[in-house]
C-alpha cells in the first residue's frame, strides 16, 4: 500500500499531469456509466428479494432515490461527449466523482446494511453477496481513478465489515473478512494497473513530444531547404514546387496567374568594382525592395545570382503581368545606397501567363526566360510578356537549331571576308571573316540569328570551330601579308575547351600565330571578365592578337581596360553614324586619344560614305573597314578585289 503522504497526494489528483488527466477522463467516460447501471441493477434484485419482508420505504422509497440518482449521472457522463481542454477543469470534475464516489457509497452501505435487518438466511445472504459483489465491481470501473476505487473500498467494507462482527455469526463474519482481504488485494492491483497506466500516458506524452520535435525540425530542414540563405527569399526549389501547385489549383478553378523573371541588369560590373561583400549586400537590398512593392499576391523568390522570380497568384491577364512587371522594374531602377555608395543598377523582367503561354512549369519558365532575353536584347530596363509573336519566333529558333544539327551543315555554312584599310596608305591590311548561312531547307538565314540561336541552344562551341577552320582554309587564298580577324561569341571566350580548340587549329593550319586576331565585344568580356581575361591572357601567350570590338556600346570601364591583355579597340559603327554631331564626334576623339595613349591599334567600322572617311582621317584614325571600301565577299572574289585595289593604290 502507499505510504500516507503518497496516498494523499494520489487522493488529491496533485501529481498528475494534464496529459493523464486527460487520460483518466476519457476511460471513465466509458466507465462510470456501467458501474452506475451495475448499482442500478443489483440494488434492483436486492428490493425485491425484500419487497415482501423489508418497509415499503426501504424496499421502494430508497432504492427509487438511488435509481435516480444513478440515472441521472448516467446521463450527465454519456452527455459529456468531448473531453474538456482545460486540465484544472478536468481535475475538479474527477475530485467532484470521487466525492460523489464516497457520498453515493455511503448511502448504498447504508441502505443495504438497514435492510440486513429484514427476512431470512437466503435474504441476508443476498445482501451480503450484493455488497460483495457490488464493491468488486465499483473497483474495476474505477481502475483509471484509484483515488475514488479507494474511497469506494474504504466506505464500503469496513462497516460491512463492524457490522457482521457485531452480529455474532462466524459464517457471515468470515464472509465479510474475505471479502475486505479480496478487496484489498484488488486495490493493490489497482494501484499497480494504475502506475502501469501511468507511465504508458507518460510514454505516449514523450514519444508524441518527441514526434512533434522531429516534426519540427523537419519542416525547419525543409524551409531552410526552400530559402535562399543571403536573402532570405524563397528559394529556386520552392519558385518551382510552387509553381507546380498553382498549375493544379489553376487547372482546378479555371484562373489565370502569372510567371516572372527579373535579371539585373549592371550588376556584374558593381560586383566585380565594389567587390562580392558590398555585392552581397546589394542583393539582399534588391530583395528587400522587392518584397515591399510585391503586394500580397505577389511571391518574390531568387532563383541564383542576380535573377529572382515573381509568382503572381492574382488572375492576371498579359495587360495586367506586364504592368506589374515593369512596376519592378522601376523599382529597380530606383538609386541603392550602400556605404556611401550610391549605385544604380536597373533590371529587365520577362512574364509569362497560364495557360496562354504553357501549361506546365518547364514550358512556363522556358517562355519566362525568352521573354526576358527579349527585353534584355530589345528593350532592357523593361518588362516583355511572353506573346504569341515571341512563340512564333520560338519555332522559328527551334527549326533553325534542328538546322544546325544536321549533317549538311558544314557544306551550308560559308566564310566570307571584309577588307580592313590603311586609309593613309590605301593598302589592304587584314580582313574579318563574316559566317554566312544559306540553309538547305529554311533559305538564307542572318548571322545575327542563327549566332543567337547557337548561343542559345549549347552549339555555338561547335559552330565556331568549324567556321574557324574554314576560315583558316579559305583565308590561304588571298594574299600572303593579309591578317585574319575572327570574331568569338561571350560562349566562345568563357569556354576553355572551345580556346584550346582555336589554338590547335591554328597549329595543325601552320599559319603563324601573330597573323590572327580574336575579336571580343564589351558584352562578352563583362560576362565573366575573370574568365574572359584568363582566355584572353592564354590565346596571346600562344601568339595571337586580341581586339575589343564594338567598344563604347558596353559597359567595361578604364579599370578594365587596363586590366585586358588586348591590342586594338575596333569602335562601334553607331558612332561614326552620328560623327557629324558633336557628341558623336567628341566620343571618337576620345576613343582615339586612349588607344593612342594605351598604344593600342584603333579601327573605324562602318564608314560608308566619303565624308565618313574624311572626318575619321582627320581625327587620326589609320585603320576602317565598310561599305565604302567593300562589302563581305567570298575569298576568291576578296583576292581579286584586294589584288585590284592594291595596284589602284601602287599607282597612286
Amino acid at each position: 500500500m502507499p505510504k500516507p503522504t503518497k496516498l494523499f497526494a494520489l487522493l488529491s489528483l496533485s501529481q498528475a499531469s494534464p496529459e493523464l488527466l486527460r487520460a483518466q477522463y476519457a476511460e471513465l467516460q466509458r466507465q462510470v456509466p456501467l458501474m452506475y447501471a451495475l448499482l442500478m441493477v443489483n440494488a434492483c434484485a436486492v428490493a425485491f428479494t425484500h419487497y415482501e419482508f423489508a418497509p415499503v420505504y426501504l424496499s421502494v422509497g430508497v432504492v427509487s432515490v438511488l435509481f435516480s440518482v444513478c440515472g441521472i449521472r448516467i446521463v450527465m457522463w454519456l452527455s459529456q461527449r468531448s473531453i474538456p481542454d482545460d486540465p484544472a477543469l478536468i481535475a475538479r470534475q474527477l475530485r467532484r466523482t470521487v466525492v460523489l464516489a464516497g457520498v453515493i457509497s455511503i448511502a448504498f452501505i447504508a441502505w443495504s446494511l438497514a435492510l440486513d435487518r429484514y427476512g431470512g438466511p437466503y435474504e441476508r445472504g443476498h445482501v451480503a453477496l450484493y455488497i460483495a459483489i457490488t464493491v468488486i465491481g465499483c473497483i474495476f470501473c474505477l481502475t483509471h481513478l484509484p483515488q475514488a476505487a479507494l474511497v469506494v473500498t474504504a466506505i464500503v467494507t469496513v462497516p460491512y465489515l463492524v457490522h457482521y462482527l457485531t452480529l455474532d455469526d462466524p459464517v457471515f463474519f468470515a464472509m465479510a473478512l474475505n471479502i475486505f482481504l479480496v478487496t484489498c488485494v484488488m486495490i493493490q492491483v489497482v494501484l499497480y494497473s494504475f502506475q502501469s497506466f501511468a507511465k504508458l500516458v507518460e510514454s505516449q506524452v514523450d514519444v508524441a513530444a518527441k514526434s512533434a520535435e522531429t516534426q519540427a525540425l523537419s519542416e525547419e530542414n525543409a524551409r531552410l531547404a526552400q530559402t535562399d540563405s543571403l536573402t532570405g527569399l524563397p528559394n529556386r526549389r520552392y519558385f518551382f514546387a510552387q509553381m507546380e501547385r498553382m498549375i493544379e489549383r489553376s487547372r482546378a478553378d479555371g484562373r489565370r496567374f502569372a510567371v516572372g523573371l527579373v535579371d539585373l541588369d549592371r550588376f556584374k560590373p558593381v560586383n566585380d568594382t565594389y567587390g562580392h561583400i558590398l555585392g552581397d549586400e546589394l542583393l539582399a537590398d534588391v530583395a528587400v525592395r522587392m518584397v515591399h512593392g510585391a503586394g500580397g499576391s505577389v511571391t518574390v523568390c531568387r532563383l541564383g545570382g542576380d535573377e529572382f522570380g515573381l509568382l503572381i497568384a492574382d488572375d492576371v491577364d498579359e495587360a495586367a503581368a506586364e504592368t506589374l512587371g515593369q512596376h519592378f522594374c522601376d523599382l529597380l531602377a530606383q538609386p541603392f545606397e550602400i556605404d556611401d555608395v550610391q549605385i544604380v543598377l536597373g533590371g529587365s523582367c520577362g512574364l509569362a501567363v497560364f495557360p496562354d503561354a504553357g501549361d506546365d512549369a518547364p514550358t512556363l519558365f522556358d517562355r519566362c526566360d525568352y521573354a526576358l532575353y527579349h527585353s534584355k536584347s530589345q528593350r532592357r530596363g523593361q518588362a516583355t510578356v511572353f506573346s504569341i509573336e515571341h512563340e512564333i519566333r520560338i519555332r522559328a529558333d527551334r527549326a533553325i537549331e534542328t538546322a544546325l544539327q544536321s549533317a549538311t551543315i558544314s557544306e551550308e555554312m560559308e566564310v566570307h571576308f571584309q577588307p580592313i584599310v590603311d586609309i593613309v596608305s590605301g593598302h589592304v591590311v587584314s580582313v574579318e571573316a563574316l559566317a554566312r548561312w544559306n540553309s538547305s531547307t529554311l533559305g538564307r538565314i542572318s548571322p545575327d540569328v542563327f549566332i543567337a540561336v547557337a548561343e542559345r541552344s549549347g552549339l555555338i562551341s561547335g559552330l565556331t570551330l568549324m567556321l574557324f577552320r574554314k576560315a583558316l582554309a579559305d583565308w590561304s587564298e588571298l594574299p600572303g601579308q593579309i591578317k585574319l580577324c575572327f570574331n568569338l561569341s561571350a560562349h566562345d571566350v568563357t569556354s576553355s575547351e572551345t580556346v584550346l580548340g582555336l589554338i590547335t587549329a591554328i597549329r595543325s593550319s601552320g599559319v603563324e600565330p601573330g597573323r590572327i586576331t580574336f575579336e571580343l565585344t564589351e558584352t562578352a568580356v563583362m560576362r565573366n571578365f575573370e574568365v574572359a581575361a584568363r582566355a584572353i591572357g592564354l590565346l596571346r601567350s600562344f601568339g595571337v592578337r586580341v581586339a575589343l570590338d564594338d567598344f563604347g556600346t558596353g559597359y567595361s570601364s578604364l579599370g578594365y581596360l587596363h586590366r585586358l591583355p588586348i591590342d586594338r579597340l575596333k569602335i562601334d559603327r553607331s558612332f561614326i553614324a552620328d560623327l557629324t554631331s558633336p557628341s558623336g564626334r567628341n566620343i571618337v576623339t576620345a576613343i582615339v586619344g586612349l588607344c593612342r595613349d594605351l598604344k593600342l591599334d584603333c579601327i573605324v567600322e562602318g564608314v560608308e560614305s566619303g565624308e565618313q572617311l574624311a572626318e575619321v582621317k582627320a581625327l587620326g584614325c589609320r585603320l576602317a573597314q565598310g561599305y565604302l571600301f567593300s562589302q563581305p565577299m567570298p575569298a576568291g572574289q576578296c583576292a581579286s578585289w584586294i589584288e585590284a585595289r592594291d595596284e589602284r593604290a601602287a599607282t597612286g
